[in-house]
This record gives structure tokens, C-alpha cells and sequence, in this order.
């Protein structure tokens, strides 16, 4: 299996740290900012602690890196206020900032990658039709399961959780989120199962 190198590894967690702080230092709004960040916080412990007993194969450890990016930006501008979803609204017209709409891809797409790695090294499943399903299943779970979450915090928090909802007035903004991320699942099982399987079986 094609795993990233120690020194890979610290030069992602280095990154991860920088734009923690980064991202951390006077953001728009700080509970927004903690609440988007907390699968980051979780993650680097859990990732540290697997690394020898199950170690991932190098282009998850890069996809990882790639969504704590997404989620570490937007908890800073908090989605409905990042930069980019506004050049995006330029460019293409749009009627609101769409950055949320590239998280939520994000949430169906690297956690498909992780979902496949585990069922084919610790399930019976094979490459297949099976595997795809079980796969998208498992993906909109876990959208699903966040929209929830941001439910739970919305009947918690009231008023402060409108920032970390960042609905943006549009009524069918958590139909949109579970959708993109099933768009997300697919995408990445169709765009990336062969590398990911050549890195499996130890091919660079």
C-alpha cells in the first residue's frame, strides 16, 4: 500500500496547524469558527492514533488536508462570507455566496474516498456494484447525520447559530447540502477508484 511518508505527514500537519491559527485569529464570528473546525480538532488526534495500527494510503491523508481546509476557511469568514463564494457570484451570476455548496461536495467526497479504504481492507465487500452503493449509503449518513447536527444546534443556541446554518434565506438550502454531498460520493468513486485502488495494492 502507498502510504505518505513521516515527513509528508508532518508537512501536512504543519499546514493544518498554520491555518488553524490562521483562520483562528479574529474570525468573524468565534463560535462559527469552533463549530466548523471541531471535525478538524477531532481528526488530528484520531489520524495520530491510527497512523501504525492502520495507516491510509497517501491520497486520503491529501484529501483529508484538502477538506480541513474548506471547513478551517469557512469557519473563519463563516460560508456565507468567504471571498471566493463571492467571486463566484460575480463570475457566474449567482444570487448568493455559494461557498457552503463546495463544502458539502467536499463532505460527500473525501469521506467516500475513507468509507471505500475501510470496507475493502476490513470487510469482505470487493470492487464492485455493492461497494458503490454501500458507499453513497454510508456518505448520506453522514450529511444526513451533520444537517441534524446543525438542527440540534439551531434549538440550542437560537440566535447564535445562524451564522453556522448559513442557509442564506433559501428554503431548500439542506436539500441542496445532501444532494451536493451525494453528488460528491459519486464523483470521487468515479473520478478516483483507480488511483486509489493502485495505491492500495502499492502501485505509486
Amino acid at each position: 500500500m502507498v502510504t505518505a511518508s513521516r515527513k509528508e505527514l508532518w508537512l501536512l500537519l504543519g499546514m493544518t496547524f498554520v491555518v488553524l491559527v490562521l483562520t483562528g485569529y479574529k474570525p468573524f464570528d468565534l463560535t462559527t469558527w469552533f463549530l466548523e473546525v471541531f471535525p478538524v480538532l477531532v481528526a488530528i488526534p484520531l489520524l495520530a492514533l491510527t497512523r501504525e495500527g492502520f495507516p491510509l494510503t497517501r491520497l486520503l491523508y491529501w484529501l483529508i488536508f484538502v477538506h480541513a481546509l474548506i471547513l478551517m476557511v469557512g469557519g473563519h469568514y463563516t460560508y456565507a462570507r468567504v471571498p471566493l463564494g463571492f467571486w463566484m457570484q460575480d463570475w457566474f451570476d449567482l444570487a448568493r455566496n455559494h461557498y457552503d455548496r463546495i463544502g458539502h461536495i467536499a463532505q460527500g467526497f473525501v469521506p467516500a474516498m475513507i468509507t471505500r479504504e475501510i470496507l475493502l481492507r476490513r470487510s469482505p465487500l470487493v470492487r464492485g456494484k455493492w461497494l458503490f452503493f454501500l458507499v453513497l449509503c454510508v456518505c448520506m449518513f453522514v450529511s444526513v447525520f451533520y444537517e441534524f447536527i446543525e438542527w440540534w444546534v439551531a434549538l440550542i443556541a437560537e440566535g447564535a447559530s445562524i451564522e453556522f446554518l448559513g442557509t442564506q434565506g433559501d428554503v431548500w438550502d439542506t436539500h441542496w447540502d445532501m444532494f451536493l454531498a451525494l453528488c460528491g460520493a459519486i464523483l470521487a468513486q468515479v473520478l478516483l477508484a483507480r488511483v486509489h485502488d493502485r495505491q492500495l495494492a502499492g502501485a505509486a
